[in-house]
């Protein structure tokens, strides 16, 4: 019953991060935390691997859409990438079990799902009114003009903030890594801001939630009972992310993620 419960959790959170591009660390991190007791080093080394096959799942359903704009993903890869390696030396330097580890994982990842909540309410309002202008935009200017960030250096040094904040606590490349997509290309479509947003995590999440099994932070067969729910989950979700009902399902989660985060504040 217990090894169910995982597969169903893993589906709702890989429908969840197809149909809305949030990340699946601000969802499963908490619920194998909360809900069923799980160490915080072992949830977050076990959710960032977890994330990265569901998100690999996604990325391929994207990609044959043709949602995926590549040249934004490297970019944020640019930066995302190195700040992982800095941040899991500092973890093998720690020690990922040390209580002093514990502590920053716990405080930072209540933070990151803070800054999730307000990242994911703030979509709430902006998706409609980045949709007018993408929209407008399509039509007046070169799709290509869509890659273009505002400012070159932006998407790498958002990406490394980024990677840090999912190395330490498996949250940040969802939520957060819309909004950054939002600011930071304004022109980019919708469905591709999502498709951008789930492939610059999977590299991403790969090497952290590798760099996190050599220190001995997975379980191997919790990861197993995750990925059989969430990549159907996943796949489900990327074919329904046109017709979603996201303010509601975004407005639901911003209260969800600002709930778990204070509880870890406070701890």
């Amino acid at each position: 019953m217990h090894d169910f419960a995982f597969v169903f959790a893993g589906f709702a959170v890989g429908l969840i991060v197809g149909l809305t591009g949030v990340g699946g660390g601000s969802l499963m991190t908490p619920i194998l935390i909360f809900f069923f007791g799980i160490k915080p080093h072992m949830a977050i080394g076990t959710d960032l691997l977890f994330a990265a096959f569901t998100k690999m799942g996604g990325t391929v359903s994207l990609a044959r859409q043709r949602l995926v704009p590549w040249r934004v993903v490297g970019m944020l890869c640019a930066g995302s990438i190195p700040a992982a390696f800095a941040s899991l030396w500092l973890l093998n330097y720690l020690g990922p079990a040390s209580s002093q580890a514990q502590h920053i994982m716990t405080t930072t990842l209540g933070v990151a799902l803070l800054l999730t909540a307000a990242a994911t309410l703030y979509k709430v309002f902006a998706f409609s009114h980045a949709k007018q202008v993408t929209d407008h935009a399509k039509r007046l200017a070169n799709p290509e003009l869509a890659t273009q960030p505002r400012h070159w250096s932006l998407p790498v040094l958002l990406g490394a903030v980024i990677g840090t904040l999912v190395t330490f606590t498996s949250v940040g490349a969802g939520a957060v890594g819309v909004t950054v997509l939002l600011l930071v290309y304004p022109l980019l479509p919708l469905p591709r801001v999502i498709g951008a947003d789930i492939a610059y995590a999977v590299p991403l999440t790969l090497v952290a939630g590798l760099g996190h099994a050599s220190l001995g932070s997975v379980d191997w067969s919790l990861l197993a009972l995750l990925l059989a729910g969430s990549l159907p989950g996943i796949w489900v979700g990327s074919r329904l992310v046109s017709r979603a009902p996201e303010r509601l399902i975004r407005s639901a989660l911003s209260v969800l993620l600002a709930w778990a985060g204070a509880k870890l504040v406070l701890i």
